[in-house]
């Protein structure tokens, strides 16, 4: 037996959310780590909570990556939240296309 599916919203408790956001900060941490190791590549996360507090992941030395990041010239992938969404929503229907960047490889 699964999980049950959670709605993505706002969590309106405040000290839910805190404690939801720990875990899952840890979660993304992990998930960054081990696709840096499983995959040899450079991962910087950079996350602000909503006191503005800064929580930060790198698997190299963050400058590095960040300096790297900021003389990148050529094109390359970037989502926001609505290409997120977007994507969720066309999966549940089944109007994925085969060639989607979200496509697994």
């Amino acid at each position: 037996m699964g999980r049950k599916k959670i709605k993505i919203s706002r969590i309106e408790d405040e000290r839910n959310r805190q404690v939801t956001f720990t875990k899952r900060k840890f979660g993304l941490m992990k998930k960054a780590y081990e696709l840096s190791v499983l995959c040899d590549c450079e991962i910087a996360l950079v996350v602000f909570n909503n006191s503005n507090r800064l929580f930060q992941y790198a698997s190299t030395d963050m400058d590095k990556v960040l300096l790297k990041y900021t003389e990148f010239n050529e094109p390359h992938e970037s989502r926001t939240n609505k290409d997120i969404e977007e994507f969720g929503a066309n999966k549940c229907s089944g109007l994925v296309p085969f060639n989607s960047p979200f496509s697994a490889i």
